[in-house]
This record gives structure tokens, C-alpha cells and sequence, in this order.
């Protein structure tokens, strides 16, 4: 009798060198793609590499591209193989492996699918400057904003007790957000400058243990929502802890900073 083994995922002869990171638990393959190797198009592959049984495993992977008017290009793609909207961990992850790589020292100016951005690295971590937000949307009990990725928050009593995957899908897959869907942050107080953050991540479709663009919006929306006058706040995540500073505007807010530790795991050859 002869048995047949099928895969999950088709066979790849390509050998190339990755590198993980992590930013508070968010995860990311990082590859150094400045010679054009990698093609962006392979969905297939790339869902491969993050799985975390057949794979690599993580988050999302990112390629480094060089970029005529910036010291380099963040091409950034979901675990689920697709290119998304801006990551701010995994900005902060392209900022230590273009420092590791020796693009840059301590200060840096890079294209992401959103746009320029700034970032300095000072005292082991890494503060990245996101865009402007001018435009916030809030209902009975959400507040819906941009802040490179799109971001539903709303405050739980009990975020030990939510079943994040659960409502979080349920929110993410509703009727509002039915065209592009949305990442979901669940958001609880702890103090003037501190809250608690969990998230469900669209393209990961789970809770991630952090999310830098969305304790970006949470930070916001909790100013916006005036449970906070502080423009530093404190954001723990699973994973760990990140700081979100503002400046408050007529229409939104400026000068917004994701400050955290970006941290590298390991270096690999796939296959």
C-alpha cells in the first residue's frame, strides 16, 4: 500500500536568512529585502512563515526595502499573508534591525504604508513618532479612530474575565466595519496616566499580546473620552508596558509617540 503525506502548504526551494523580533510580546519576522529577493506576492509563503506550527511563527512579517528619500522602506504583511495598515511594534522592531544592520545609529526617518516616520532610540527604547490624528468617531459606548491601523476601543470592567477572541471577532466582523473590518481594544483604568489593554487583531484574527497602534488610539480615545487631562499615559499590555505621548489640538492631536522596548529573539535560515 502507499501512503500519501499532503501538506498544508506547498514546498518552497528558496533559502534566505530572517530574523525575529518582539515588541512587548508582538512578534514579527523581519527580512532584510534591500536586493528585491523576496517576492512580496507570495501570499502562500508568507502565511507559511508566521504559522506557528508549520512555520516560523508570529504576528506579521516585515521586509526592510531601501527608499530614495528615507533611510529605509517598512513593507509590513498580517500572519495571515496579506499587506496592512501600519504596525507600531513592528515600526519599532524595523527600527532596531535597521540599527542592528548598521542603516542607521540612533535617529532615523522611514517609509510605511502610511507615511513618514520619525524615531529616535534613546535609553534602550525605541520612540516612534505616529501620524497626526484628526479624525475620532465615538458612540454610545466605543470610540472608533485611525492611528495607522483602524482601532474600535471600548472599556470592560472585567478584562480578566473577556473572552477577547470571542466579542472581539464578533465586533470586528459587524455590520459598521463589514467593508475593511477593524482591530478591537478592550480598555480598563487603573489610574489618571495608567490603563490596561487587551486586543484583537485583524489578519491575526486572535488577541495579540500587544498592539502598538492600538494603545496609540487607546491613549487618545481616553483623553478624548476625558477620563484622562495627562498627555504621557502608561499602557500595560499582556506582553508588557508602552507609553503613549500627545499634544492635544482644536481638531485631534500632534506630536503622538509610541515609546517601548523592541527586542531581538533570534536569527534563522528558512527552510
Amino acid at each position: 500500500m502507499r501512503i500519501r503525506y499532503f501538506c498544508r502548504y506547498p514546498e518552497t526551494s528558496m533559502t534566505f536568512t530572517f530574523y525575529k523580533y518582539q515588541g512587548t510580546g508582538n512578534d514579527f519576522i523581519l527580512i532584510d529585502n534591500r536586493t528585491l529577493f523576496f517576492s512580496k506576492n507570495d501570499t502562500k509563503l508568507i502565511e507559511r512563515l508566521c504559522d506557528r506550527k508549520f512555520g516560523i511563527g508570529a504576528d506579521g512579517l516585515i521586509l526592510l526595502e531601501s527608499h530614495k528619500d528615507a533611510d529605509f522602506e517598512m513593507v509590513y504583511y498580517n500572519a495571515d499573508g496579506h499587506q496592512s495598515s501600519m504596525c507600531g511594534n513592528g515600526g519599532r522592531c524595523m527600527v532596531a534591525f535597521a540599527k542592528a544592520l548598521g542603516i542607521i545609529e540612533n535617529k532615523t526617518t522611514f517609509m510605511a504604508i502610511d507615511g513618514m516616520h520619525h524615531a529616535l532610540i534613546k535609553d534602550g527604547l525605541i520612540q516612534l513618532k505616529m501620524q497626526d490624528v484628526t479624525r475620532i468617531e465615538s458612540g454610545q459606548d466605543f470610540v472608533f479612530l485611525d492611528t495607522g491601523s483602524p482601532h474600535h476601543i471600548q472599556l470592560e470592567k472585567d478584562l480578566d474575565g473577556l473572552d477577547v477572541k470571542a466579542k472581539g471577532a464578533a465586533i470586528r466582523y459587524s455590520k459598521p466595519y463589514k467593508a475593511k473590518g477593524t482591530n478591537v481594544n478592550f480598555v480598563s483604568q487603573i489610574s489618571e496616566n495608567n490603563f490596561r489593554v487587551r486586543t484583537y487583531e485583524r489578519g491575526v484574527e486572535d488577541e495579540t499580546l500587544s498592539c502598538g497602534t492600538g494603545v496609540t488610539a487607546v491613549a487618545l480615545a481616553m483623553h478624548y473620552q476625558q477620563k484622562t487631562a495627562v498627555h504621557h499615559l502608561t499602557l500595560e499590555v499582556e506582553g508588557g508596558e508602552l507609553q503613549v505621548s500627545f499634544t492635544p489640538i482644536d481638531q485631534g492631536y500632534k506630536e503622538v509617540y509610541l515609546i517601548g522596548p523592541a527586542t531581538y529573539v533570534f536569527k534563522g535560515i528558512w527552510p
